[in-house]
C-alpha cells in the first residue's frame, strides 16, 4: 500500500496549480494577440450641438373640432367571449 505524505501531495497539487496557470496565461496572450491584430482607430467623437426644433404649420387650424361629441360604437356591455359562457358564478 502506497502512503502519500501530506508534504508530498502539497507539492504535486502546487505544480498541478502552477502548470494550470501558465496555460491560463498561454491561453490568455494567444487570445489577445488574435483580437488586437487589427485594433480599431481611437479619433474624437465630435458631438453635435443640440437644436431646438419647431413647428411650421401652412394651414390654419379649424376653429371647431370636426367631431362634436366622441360616442362609442358599442353600447352596454360587452358579451362574453364563447369559451367563458355559460359558467356559473
Amino acid at each position: 500500500m502506497v502512503r502519500v505524505k501530506s508534504r508530498q501531495f502539497k507539492l504535486v497539487s502546487a505544480g498541478i496549480g502552477a502548470s494550470a496557470a501558465i496555460a491560463m496565461s498561454v491561453v490568455g496572450v494567444g487570445i489577445n494577440t488574435v483580437s488586437a491584430q487589427a485594433p480599431l482607430p481611437l479619433s474624437p467623437v465630435a458631438t453635435p450641438q443640440p437644436t431646438v426644433g419647431e413647428t411650421v404649420t401652412k394651414s390654419k387650424a379649424p376653429s371647431a373640432p370636426q367631431v362634436r361629441r366622441a360616442e362609442p360604437a358599442i353600447k352596454g356591455p360587452a358579451p362574453l367571449p364563447p369559451e367563458e359562457q355559460g359558467l356559473p358564478g
